[in-house]
């Protein structure tokens, strides 16, 4: 199997990096990954992942519930539950930093296509793109939505977007600089750039450590603090207009870790960490297990 091998920090460009921390991959391989961090700038990444053509056997299982539609056990209802809630939350946060109550949007890796329904259903010009056929596939049956593959996104005309989303990508993207790229491109002058990612420098990551939920190798290549995400925004064309915490992760990610960590109880306890995480957060946004980032064009 081919894997990625980073040498220089994509962030900075330094080769100052050193392994911080090995995780194991709980959900389908129980393979071990390093995390390495840059030394110069302090940006996190998974090193040694397969690269994008591999990584797929990766997200093939029944409890990547990102890209399914599970109810099985406590978590993954208290996951549906909070989805249901955040969908509307989501929808009235593009609204605001928006400006506007509809217009052109693209949910860059709209997985099974919740969001991307919610939008279309207010009115919006909603286009998708998804990397998993099985994704695409439920969003067809259960939305009669046509999302497009990945390779569609370079298909796109400049300017074409007045707001571009990404709920828990970016983490995922291979070609990190590239992509940010193309975002400034398909934007307008005027458009919202918003981008949900875990927060490595939160309360719950401090906790858990290499069983954070969060860091959930190979398939997270980068994680970010608000510090890297801002850096690598500037460097691509972008100020950082605002940012939100999401509360509500920490509850699921802290199930997750428990879990991990092979507590009997991991539900409880996840909820009783993630409680504690709610009001850190509540103290200091920036340590929210996952944040919401709005960017919008230099000018």
């Amino acid at each position: 199997m081919e894997r990625l091998i980073i040498n220089a920090c994509p962030l900075c460009g330094s080769t100052h990096l050193k392994c911080v921390m090995t995780c194991t991959d709980f959900y389908a391989s129980g393979e071990r990954f390093e995390l390495h961090s840059c030394e110069d700038c302090g940006f996190l990444f998974t090193q040694g992942v397969p690269v994008a053509a591999e990584i797929g056997k990766y997200y093939e299982t029944p409890d990547y519930i990102s890209h399914t539609d599970t109810r099985k056990g406590a978590t993954n209802t208290v996951y549906h539950y909070v989805r249901s809630y955040m969908l509307g939350r989501k929808a009235r946060l593009v609204v605001r930093e928006a400006y506007r109550t509809e217009g052109r949007l693209l949910d860059l890796g709209t997985g099974t296509g919740y969001f991307a329904d919610t939008m279309a259903r207010r009115g919006w010009q909603v286009e998708a793109i998804e990397k998993s056929a099985q994704a695409r596939e439920f969003a067809r049956r259960h939305f009669g939505m046509e999302v497009k593959p990945e390779s569609a996104l370079s298909e796109y005309e400049a300017d074409r977007f007045d707001v571009i989303t990404l709920w828990h990508v970016m983490e995922h993207l291979e070609p990190l600089n590239e992509t940010w790229e193309t975002l400034h491109r398909l934007l307008t002058e005027k458009g919202v750039l918003i981008v949900a990612v875990p927060n490595c420098s939160s309360y719950d990551a401090q906790r858990y450590g290499e069983y954070w939920a969060a860091y959930d190798v190979p398939r997270h290549l980068w994680h970010f603090t608000p510090a890297t995400i801002q850096q690598l925004a500037s460097r691509h064309g972008f100020v950082m207009a605002a940012r939100h915490p999401m509360p509500f992760d920490a509850f699921y990610v802290s199930m997750l870790s428990e879990k991990y960590r092979g507590c009997r109880h991991s539900f409880l306890k996840g909820m009783y960490v993630g409680t504690l995480a709610w009001f850190n957060a509540l103290a200091r946004k920036d340590r929210s297990s996952s944040m919401i980032y709005v960017f919008r064009k230099k000018r």
